[in-house]
């Protein structure tokens, strides 16, 4: 049975309920901050991700960020935002983006469901992975530029390849 079957008997689910449904199966750590809004904490290999999902139904879209903490050199800002932009030329389902005032390396996107569409599971599950995939693969390019001083160049020589299929 596909994820999505589980979910065929219900009425217009809500997408922050099937977000916590998923966060529940993978054992991640969750609390839904309001009806439409989730907040969770994801192990990777580097570090654990705070995830935020919004559901806005004034724009019909459902929004993830997905965020760690990151505090480099004032001096190397200028590498770490071209790193970023070197980053986000290698992906096309979200981008990162630095917060200076918050200290934080953000990897947003927006599920866009107009004319009342409904996402599905799969999407969902995509979604998030997609975004901890993003944050795992990058997450060394960041702190070679930040802290050893690299290159923007040289750091993304160490990004981790592009997986491909499903493990």
């Amino acid at each position: 049975m596909s994820l999505s079957e589980e979910y065929l008997s219900g009425d217009d689910l809500h997408p922050i309920d099937m977000v916590e449904s998923l966060a529940a199966d993978h054992d991640w750590e969750f609390d839904r901050v309001t009806p439409d809004q989730i907040a969770m904490a994801v192990e990777g290999q580097w570090r654990t991700y705070a995830l935020t999902l919004a559901w806005s139904a004034q724009d019909e879209t459902l929004r993830l960020i997905c965020t760690f903490e990151m505090e480099p050199p004032l001096h190397r800002m200028g590498e770490l935002y071209d790193v970023l932009n070197r980053c986000n030329d290698m992906v096309w389902t979200g981008c990162f983006t630095y917060w200076t005032e918050q200290k934080l390396m953000v990897w947003r996107y927006g599920l866009t469901l107009a004319g009342g569409q409904m996402a599905n599971i799969e999407q969902i599950d995509t979604l998030i992975s997609d975004a901890v995939l993003a944050s795992e693969r990058f997450y060394p390019a960041f702190q070679l530029v930040s802290w050893a001083e690299k290159t923007p160049a040289d750091a993304m020589k160490v990004a981790i390849a592009e997986a491909y299929g499903r493990a």
